[in-house]
């Protein structure tokens, strides 16, 4: 049953990032094409999303289109979000000071998963979208989650699973992310320079709230941030303690 469970979750996002990367309406073959399932059970699952009212259907063309319900549900929980509708004015404020793009992201198993982006107002800029997955080891936020390991607990994770390279610059070995890691728990901060995305250099430092570990991340191109990352860390650590102090004062 969890197996079947989690197969049909699967297929119905697989439907909604169908039209999400058609950005146009699809019939119901071509839906069943983008998202690489049976016409059979594409057909089913459309007939329940119209049922409930998350698809319409076209006639000219014969076509079927998502309506605004899910993102009106969606909307409505984000909204009531605990921490992230909190946070995000100081990600803002950090955004506009940094003038690089902002994250705030939390560990989820063996990865990272971004919770709210605040993207830079620069052309060139890091992108990202809520939602995204980010591997531990390869990225700023990653390694801050890591750095709040106890000793052993990180010594242990890091012998018991292969350390992917993400981009030719991504730290592989385990001694020398262990190293790194170090050096970014005396820093305060944690760095990547290109490890997660060719050219882009990141910092993140992590903060506990009601018991939850959260971590924000200043993320931007290479020729902007090797120069600024002394001043990002200070701007980066100053509203990581002010969110604290805030906390603390409800």
């Amino acid at each position: 049953m969890p197996t079947t469970n989690v197969t049909a979750i699967e297929r119905l996002l697989d439907i909604y990032e169908a039209f999400q990367a058609s950005q146009r309406p699809l019939s119901l073959t071509e839906v069943a094409e983008l998202a690489g399932l049976p016409k059979s059970t594409c057909h089913a699952i459309v007939g329940t999303l119209i049922a409930r009212g998350y698809l319409y259907s076209l006639t000219r063309p014969r076509a079927l289109y998502p309506t605004r319900r899910m993102f009106d549900v969606t909307r409505d929980i984000v909204e009531k979000d605990p921490f992230v509708e909190r946070i995000t004015p100081v990600l803002e404020r950090l955004r506009d000071t940094s003038r690089e793009t902002v994250i705030l992201g939390k560990r989820q198993g063996n990865a990272v998963v971004y919770l709210q982006v605040v993207e830079s107002a620069h052309s060139i800029r890091y992108s990202a979208r809520p939602g995204e997955i980010k591997p531990l080891h390869s990225s700023s936020i990653g390694k801050a989650m890591l750095g709040c390991m106890k000793d052993p607990e990180l010594q242990a994770w890091l012998h018991d699973r292969p350390l992917q390279g993400v981009t030719r610059a991504t730290l592989t070995e385990p001694p020398a992310l262990l190293a790194d890691i170090q050096q970014g728990r005396r820093l305060g901060y944690f760095q990547t320079r290109g490890e997660s995305v060719d050219d882009v250099w990141a910092m993140a430092a992590s903060l506990v709230l009601n018991k939850e570990t959260f971590a924000i991340a200043v993320a931007g191109p290479k020729h902007r941030m090797e120069g600024a990352m002394a001043e990002c860390a200070r701007l980066l650590v100053a509203s990581c303690s002010s969110i604290l102090r805030h906390s603390l004062a409800r």
